[in-house]
């Protein structure tokens, strides 16, 4: 019982790792003590009560949180849905030339330069190349009602564990390791880099060619039924690379910061974002890496128990 106390006492007071030179036995513990180690037992007790209840509160928030984005995506694919359904039956199919109008095309530029992105991820993340493209595919063609089936999809799939602990990190993670050699990594960092740079300044490129050439979009006439449906199609795909960028950022001023940019100027500042995440990666590093936050990166240390087992 009282190395369970030591060992807990250590995690919270951040006692300094042992290292090779120092001899430690049970004699040179207790000395370190300086009350009776019944006071130390009965106080540690209290704070693993108090260390329990918060991995308890920490828990419901993660299945609390795993239930809100069910809920916030599956809800999001039905508005949608509708919306693309409501257009047709009003204005009539979307595969007409006199829809095509300058800022028309800007909005589609900007729409699938984010669906290039969640493809990307779509396709890191799934096992098999058959489904990846079945749903890069679906992408494609009916843009955030996929974006909203797959990560409802996903939080589906979660075990209660996953729930319970990191819902976000779960189901941004490929369950199934991929091997690459250190020469493939370097040059796929170098290739996401690259596209990620190219695709920004091609968006940048277009909204000032646009304004230029068409003037302001704030104007009723350029806001025809399907350039409004295919707005409202792309703000869903921002809202999902918002709720990835606010799980990333270790701070809310930073992450709220970003999204707005994203959503007063598109994938031009999604592109800038990712560019900076991959450019932060050094060249051993895969590039799946810049989907996760720091502290998911590292690799976990020895456990504190090893440190004491020969005790």
């Amino acid at each position: 019982m009282y190395q369970d106390y030591y060992i807990y006492y250590k995690e919270i007071f951040e006692v300094k790792t042992v290292t090779q030179e120092q001899s430690w036995t049970w004699s040179n513990v207790l000395l370190t003590f300086p009350f009776p180690f019944s006071t130390y037992a009965s106080f540690l007790s209290s704070q693993k009560l108090k260390h329990e209840e918060n991995t308890l509160h920490r828990k419901m928030v993660a299945a609390s949180l795993a239930i809100a984005l069910k809920t916030l995506f599956a809800v999001l694919g039905c508005l949608v849905t509708a919306t693309v359904v409501y257009t047709v039956a009003t204005d009539g199919l979307p595969f007409r030339k006199e829809l095509l109008t300058p800022w028309m095309a800007a909005t589609l530029i900007d729409f699938y330069i984010h669906v290039f992105i969640i493809g990307s991820w779509v396709v890191y993340k799934e096992s098999y190349w058959i489904t990846a493209i079945l749903w890069a595919v679906l992408l494609v063609c009916l843009g955030s009602i996929t974006t909203c089936g797959y990560i409802v999809l996903q939080l589906l799939k979660l075990s209660t564990q996953e729930s319970l602990q990191d819902p976000i990190y779960s189901v941004l993670l490929r369950h199934q390791k991929k091997t690459e050699t250190e020469q493939q990594r370097k040059c796929s960092l170098l290739t996401a880099r690259i596209l990620s740079l190219a695709l920004g300044c091609l968006m940048l490129g277009t909204l000032i060619y646009t304004i230029v050439t068409d003037g302001s979009p704030f104007r009723r006439d350029v806001f025809t039924p399907w350039l409004s449906a295919t707005i409202i199609d792309f703000y869903v795909n921002v809202v999902a690379l918002s709720v990835w960028i606010a799980y990333k950022e270790s701070s809310w001023p930073s992450a709220a910061l970003w999204i707005i940019l994203i959503i007063c100027l598109g994938s031009t500042f999604t592109c800038a974002y990712i560019a900076l995440q991959l450019f932060s990666l050094s060249s051993q590093d895969p590039v799946y890496l810049i989907l996760f936050r720091s502290r998911n990166r590292q690799v976990c240390a020895p456990s504190v128990l090893s440190l004491f087992s020969s005790l």
